[in-house]
């Protein structure tokens, strides 16, 4: 707009034919310009995962990516970039053209962890990405090998002051561990935490009674938890799972600050306009909270969890890594 402008005061000293003529140029000039920019969104849009496919980002992404592409009307496609605890993926965004081609589903570890267990994070996520919404939300489940002599959260914690609990996480620097870490600090008992690379050998080392018990998301162990395998003997929330519906909260067990869910957020890049923010946050609300979806997300133990606006997104993301920063700087954790 401000070079058409210095262009029409060049044609002001100029007789008046020519004056008309260079106005009527430029005006023909800005007009072709806005013809050419076309209405976002008019392009597939990838959302990138940083994990592999099967886990609990990868799921949540791939429930709801059929409604959301139908809210804005062009494909979406779900890329996994995985590795370093989505370091990978998300970094990929942060460099990505702010255009909302290219967005990241994220979680409570890379988003609101990572940023304080990593020394060498290369890039902030309140100042890199911008927080278009949290779309659901699972708890951590705090699960049992049947030989431990504790039936609920209140007897193991009596237990960990005669002895060493071991428990079982995904991996060092994560949410579980973060979790474990969190239950240790409040129960001042005597818990240790044992990492591991991925959720699987975690909990089949739990099953195994390698371990006492394991701390992970509700998905990962609702198997083994239905199958007799694993005791579950609460959930790290103020509310029940809906899949779990006897397991009590770790409130109600009398921890009220052993609160541990994982929340997954769909973020852009930083400089993304406020226009395509709310053209995705629209979509994104509308996608999460489909019946279907809820539906599906329901049998995993999922549950949709939205925002108000991008901006309570962002204000929400700021309270969680100031939160999880207090764990890890008590607990003294670092992965790198």
């Amino acid at each position: 707009m401000q070079r058409s402008k210095i262009s029409i005061s060049r044609y002001a000293c100029l007789p008046g034919a020519f004056r008309k003529l260079g106005l009527a140029a430029g005006l023909a000039l800005l007009a072709a310009t806005s013809v050419a920019q076309p209405k976002y969104p008019s392009q597939p849009v990838t959302l990138v995962v940083g994990f592999p496919p099967g886990g609990s980002n990868d799921i949540v992404a791939r429930l709801i990516a059929p409604k959301f592409s139908q809210a804005l009307g062009v494909p979406v496609i779900v890329e996994n970039k995985a590795g370093a605890n989505a370091t990978i993926g998300t970094e990929y965004t942060v460099r990505a053209k702010p255009d909302g081609y290219t967005i990241t589903l994220g979680s409570a570890s890379p988003l609101a962890i990572s940023p304080h267990t990593y020394k060498k994070l290369p890039y902030d996520p309140l100042t890199d990405l911008r927080a278009i919404t949290t779309v659901a939300q699972t708890p951590e489940l705090i699960a049992l090998n049947p030989s431990v002599p504790a039936q609920t959260l209140a007897e193991l914690v009596k237990l960990s002051k005669s002895r060493d609990i071991t428990l079982a996480s995904a991996g060092a620097g994560g949410l579980p561990h973060l979790a474990i870490e969190l239950l240790k600090l409040e129960s001042g008992g005597r818990i240790v935490h044992v990492p591991y690379k991925g959720a699987s050998p975690a909990t089949a080392d739990a099953v195994g009674g390698h371990v006492d018990g394991i701390i992970v998301d509700v998905p990962a162990l609702y198997a083994q938890v239905a199958a007799g395998k694993l005791r579950p003997i609460a959930v790290t929330h103020d509310k029940r799972s809906s899949v779990l519906p006897d397991v009590p909260t770790s409130v109600e067990a009398g921890l009220p600050k052993v609160l541990a869910f994982n929340w997954f957020a769909v973020m852009a890049p930083a400089k993304t306009p406020d226009n395509i923010v709310d053209t995705l946050y629209a979509a994104l609300v509308k996608a999460a909270n489909d019946p279907g979806v809820v539906e599906q997300l329901a049998k995993l133990g999922i549950e949709p969890f939205t925002q108000a606006s991008p901006a309570v997104s962002a204000e929400f993301m700021k309270s969680e890594t100031a939160r999880w920063g207090k764990v890890a700087k008590a607990a003294n954790v670092q992965t790198n």
